[in-house]
């Protein structure tokens, strides 16, 4: 037979059932949290909620919304432009191009976005506090001011961005193939922790309509983040041994993070740094030369302003090769820093990146053939009145054939002019197309690669190309998150800005196998599920018990100047009687009193 619940047992079961229904007066957390929500640092300043009350009045409420809103957009904001890094260099320079001076805009963008984020989290935080301890919410004008900056800054950040930048929503899609399942865990987690407030207000709430409306908006969102997982896609989640090679790194104009783009130092960098192909950009100059530069004109990789001042805005192609020559090509780099690396380079490579200068298309294909790399370049035909206008191919073709060493193998043709003539001329050069294309067309055409930007990453059609033998590189590819997506997408090749980087992964970030996936939600899912359903059993418990429990509410000054909740359950153990009164009274405002304690009868 079992043994009976000893006195002290039972004690202990009675204090813990004590401590449980006890509301406890956190007045100095109280206080903080309603001096830095709404500036109400004094006791007679804040109000307690009695039960069935809401939490706000409407212009509160409508506050509140404004500021649920701001913590929304802010949050998407922010992640889409930090998702947006891969990307920074081309928004620099495009507003270099626009303003005529260099600046990180995009860094600054960033901040700006994690500070209004930041400051709108802290906001949402405090109030869900005060809620938690049965406040009533009131914010202070200047947090509404700053909450209607944080709404506004979002809204046009995202309109102006999408209309320059909408190529950037790719890129956020592209990021939830690899991110969505680790969303999906904090989503749910957030929404867990939202079931405690949730549950306290629900059962603390008079009126039917209220109360469904706030349980069936909880439950619907719940639920869809419980079955999000069954219609999520990631090319990261694979079954063991699925997983083919790295993609092989081409260098963007060399390693541009390690020395000045363009330039012989900086292929030799990408080099080192472990491309197996060289990208580039050719001109040619006005007494036929071809020449490396991106731009068409030299004002931002070169000292033109200094050496040609009258000349910053002419065509880079309407200069002689001896001018170019002259001009330094690597200053500028030290000076502004694009990539924020030039200040981690050793002594030797910064003195390196000073001298150097325009590098010819001679020099970049024999360093590519003593090295055995691949090159890729986009060809830019002269200008009107250029006398190479009409000859550029042949003239390029001149130096691919006669003035280098380079095997045609080694050579991904890019430029679709003339290409017909350029198979003629040269058949073993690698017929590269920058456009995608049906297959018959590419086959037709005798192209043997795509060159194509990132945002057009397709598992379905990387294996419909690669299965007649075409191959896809894909530019310009320089986080790892999207180097992990291309890699898990078969993707043969990328173009890069951060090959040293790049080279240094041995898997693909986010790699997970079907099973430890199914795993990983399942369990989320679970969990989550019972811990809900606990916080929402304690709460009716502890509410019901409250109620059944207390011995009166007495209204004082429009407020509960008491509300007794105080329990003598005795019980006699061989003669010991016990007492359980742990629940304190429900403190007011500056008018009210708090209920007193009954001591315990006296053991008979």
């Amino acid at each position: 037979m079992a043994s009976p619940l000893s006195p002290l047992g039972f004690g202990r079961l009675c204090g813990l059932r004590g401590k449980l229904l006890r509301r406890y007066d956190h007045r100095p957390l109280v206080a903080c949290l309603s001096g830095l929500y709404g500036c109400r640092w004094r006791r007679c300043e804040r109000s307690r909620m009695r039960p069935g009350d809401c939490c706000c009045d409407k212009l509160e409420g409508a506050s509140f919304a404004l500021l649920v809103a701001a913590f929304c957009l802010t949050l998407v904001f922010l992640f889409f432009w930090g998702q947006a890094e891969n990307d920074y260099n081309d928004f620099d320079w495009f507003n270099f191009g626009n303003l005529g001076f260099w600046f990180p805009w995009s860094v600054v963008l960033l901040v700006i976005a994690a500070g209004f984020f930041t400051y709108v989290t802290v906001l949402v935080l405090l109030a869900v506090c005060l809620l938690s301890e049965g406040q009533k919410l009131y914010l202070h004008w200047s947090h509404k001011i700053g909450i209607l900056v944080s709404l506004t800054f979002s809204v046009v950040a995202t309109a102006v961005l999408s209309d320059l930048w909408s190529k950037e929503w790719t890129t956020l899609l592209l990021s939830f193939q690899v991110t969505a399942p680790y969303l999906h865990l904090g989503g749910v987690l957030l929404v867990t922790a939202l079931a405690w407030p949730i549950a306290f207000y629900f059962f603390r709430m008079n009126g039917r309509g209220r109360r469904g409306l706030i349980l069936g908006v909880y439950l619907s969102v719940l639920s869809a983040l419980y079955l999000v997982p069954l219609g999520l896609y990631s090319p990261c989640i694979k079954e063991d041994g699925t997983l083919g090679p790295a993609p092989t790194l081409i260098g963007h104009r060399g390693a541009p993070m390690l020395a000045p783009e363009n330039t012989l130092m900086s292929f030799e960098k990408a080099v080192e740094a472990g491309s197996q192909g060289l990208e580039t950009d050719v001109t040619i100059s006005i007494d036929g030369i071809p020449f490396l530069m991106h731009d068409h004109t030299l004002r931002r990789t070169t000292n033109v302003h200094q050496a040609f001042p009258n000349r910053t805005d002419t065509p880079a192609a309407m200069f002689t090769w001896a001018e170019l020559e002259s001009l330094n090509a690597g200053a500028w780099f030290l000076s502004l820093d694009p990539f924020g690396t030039a200040g981690s380079l050793q002594a030797a490579d910064r003195l390196q990146a000073a001298q150097q200068t325009v590098c010819s298309l001679q020099a970049f294909l024999q360093l590519a053939a003593r090295t055995d790399r691949r090159v890729i370049f986009d060809l830019y035909r002269p200008p009107k009145g250029h006398p190479f206008r009409d000859s550029w191919i042949q003239r390029t073709l001149e130096v691919l054939q006669n003035e280098s060493s380079i095997r045609s193998s080694q050579v991904l043709w890019l430029p679709s002019d003339q290409r017909s003539l350029v198979q003629d001329l040269d058949p073993e050069l690698q017929q590269t197309s920058g456009t995608r294309l049906p297959l018959e067309e590419l086959q037709s055409s005798g192209i043997v690669t795509l060159n194509l930007h990132y945002s057009a990453m397709s598992p379905r059609l990387t294996s419909e190309y690669a299965s007649v033998n075409i191959t896809t590189n894909l530019y310009v590819v320089s986080q790892p998150w999207l180097f992990s997506l291309a890699w898990c997408s078969g993707v043969h090749s990328v173009t890069t800005n951060a090959p040293q980087l790049l080279a240094s992964l041995s898997s693909p970030l986010f790699l997970m196998s079907p099973d430890e996936y199914d795993l990983m939600w399942i369990l989320t899912d679970l969990v989550s599920l019972v811990l809900i359903f606990t916080i929402f059993i304690f709460h009716w418990w502890r509410e019901r018990r409250l109620t059944s429990c207390s011995s009166g509410v007495t209204p004082k000054n429009g407020t509960y100047s008491q509300f007794s909740t105080e329990l003598h359950l005795p019980v006699s153990f061989s003669g010991l009687m016990t007492s359980c009164s742990p629940v304190h009274s429900l403190p007011g405002n500056s008018s009210t009193t708090s209920a007193r304690q009954q001591p315990p009868s006296p053991p008979s």
